[in-house]
């Protein structure tokens, strides 16, 4: 995913500000790059229906004009528009850390990515990021592997390629803590190359700067981003020192958080964030998994409005989207998801499959066998493929949960483990109050006390695990850093 791989208007007034004369000069950054033509956006706004189902859908909360405001206000400093009408700037309801952008001024930011910014400054420097993208084109040159059509001719989610290079379902289940996302969005959220993402962070800089921000901002969200990653992969059970996926291609965090501070300083020095303004915006937005779409809670998946719950393994994270539940592992993965069901079981399972398998490899369906769990209907079946890791099991467990309508997990595993035997057994019905009992979390925005530290904020996080690494990632804390009377924190509630 592209790194940034995360409502009244309070009036807050962004200060003109100008880029040095020389800076051009002084720097390898951007040029000043043409305005979107009709085609670029036409293309997004052709797509842009399609991005609002996968990412969960616009937010429409007491923050959205705000997030929207500071968008148009930095995506005019590209040039790429003659007025903020020309940009179309979403808050997405999503509890995945992103945000990207279309051609043609389509710029989209989840409310997670934007819970995980502290000032406004940092939260225009990732917007700005994305709006570089779009100004350096990098979408057309990764077009140039991947057409539109094919990708929305797959179907499913596409995250990766376990089975050789067929892509399919399970792929990105295999690379790690890779963000889900769609066979369209994947164009234009993922895989940015190191060079890519380096331009795309001159230019961000550069309109942090024209729009009277503190140019370093950039450099600020980038080590947020940093800690926020190192405790997603603890979270989805893949441990703190294994290299995430973007680290393959996207520059290493330091060297990156250390470029852009080198690069703002060749533009005037500016102290404006609008930190204040900025929490007071965001203090009791929606945080993490909206129940709407289910929620994680421990090894524990909840749909409050399914009625629906299952448990993971000891060992195993979950990561949760609009449409689908991914849990890793180191003894396997797995996806959760669900699709339309016709009493046909043959034909349930082999489109569960073909999502696997993506359209140039085949995964033959075993025995189709039936069981009860917890007064449940379910069916399922085993292949056993090749794959770039040795040979592995892939299982389909399926569920006739309602009438039209089944719910599946596709596991993948070595053919001599079953990790996930306990999980399949574990899928039950929730009642009517403990559907009820599922409450969504809130940001909320704090003053420390004199006596507060770490510890004691951290303790206060709606949280059964990792609450100090939790609470130091959504502040921007480093390992060391510590607090002061006075200071202005976020955490997270019931």
């Amino acid at each position: 995913m592209c790194l940034f791989t995360s409502a009244a208007v309070f009036g807050l007034g962004i200060i003109g500000g100008h880029e040095p004369a020389d800076a051009q000069s002084r720097t390898t950054g951007p040029a000043v790059p043409k305005p979107f033509t009709a085609q670029e956006k036409n293309e997004g706004a052709k797509y842009h229906t399609e991005i609002l189902k996968e990412f969960g859908g616009p937010m429409q909360s007491p923050q959205t004009a705000y997030v929207v405001r500071v968008g148009k206000n930095i995506a005019m400093q590209s040039g790429l528009g003659n007025a903020q009408s020309d940009f179309n700037v979403t808050l997405l309801n999503s509890s995945v850390n992103n945000a990207f952008a279309l051609p043609g001024g389509y710029i989209y930011i989840t409310r997670q990515l934007v819970a995980l910014t502290n000032n406004e400054a940092e939260m225009a420097g990732v917007l700005g990021h994305e709006v570089g993208h779009t100004a350096a084109r990098h979408s057309e040159k990764r077009k140039n592997n991947a057409t539109l059509a094919g990708i929305l001719g797959m179907g499913g989610s596409i995250l990766g390629a376990v089975l050789g290079n067929s892509g399919g379902l399970l792929g990105a289940l295999g690379g790690g803590l890779q963000q889900y996302a769609g066979p369209l969005a994947q164009v234009f959220t993922l895989k940015y190359s190191r060079t890519q993402e380096e331009e795309a962070d001159d230019y961000g800089i550069r309109y942090l700067s024209k729009a009277g921000y503190d140019p370093s901002a950039l450099a600020s969200m980038l080590n947020s981003l940093a800690l926020q990653t190192s405790l997603d992969m603890q979270v989805a059970g893949l441990g703190d020192n294994r290299v995430p996926e973007w680290a393959s291609t996207h520059p290493d965090p330091a060297r990156r958080v250390s470029r852009a501070a080198t690069r703002s300083k060749v533009y005037p020095a500016s102290s404006v964030r609008n930190a204040d303004a900025h929490l007071a915006a965001i203090d009791g937005m929606l945080y993490g998994d909206d129940p709407a779409q289910g929620v994680v809670e421990g090894h524990n998946f909840l749909h409050p409005e399914l009625k629906m719950q299952f448990t993971v393994p000891t060992g195993f994270g979950m990561q949760n989207s609009s449409d689908s539940v991914a849990i890793n592992g180191n003894s396997g993965k797995a996806i959760f998801t669900g699709g339309a069901f016709d009493g046909n079981r043959s034909t349930y399972i082999a489109k569960a499959l073909k999502a696997v398998s993506g359209d140039k490899a085949t995964i033959p369906a075993g025995e189709i066998r039936r069981t009860t769990v917890n007064d449940i209907p379910a069916f399922y079946t085993d292949a056993v493929v090749n794959t770039q890791q040795g040979q592995r099991v892939v299982s389909v467990f399926a569920y006739e949960w309602a009438p039209g309508t089944a719910y599946h997990f596709v596991t993948i595993a070595a053919s001599n483990a079953k990790p996930f035997d306990r999980m399949f057994y574990s899928m039950s019905r929730l009642n009517a109050a403990q559907a009820a009992a599922v409450k969504p979390r809130k940001l909320r925005v704090i003053t420390a006390g004199a006596q507060d530290n770490v510890a004691s904020l951290a303790a206060r996080m709606a949280y059964t695990s990792l609450q100090t690494e939790r609470f130091r990632a959504l502040n921007g804390l480093s390992p060391s850093a510590t607090i002061r009377a006075g200071q202005k924190l976020k955490i997270v509630s019931y």
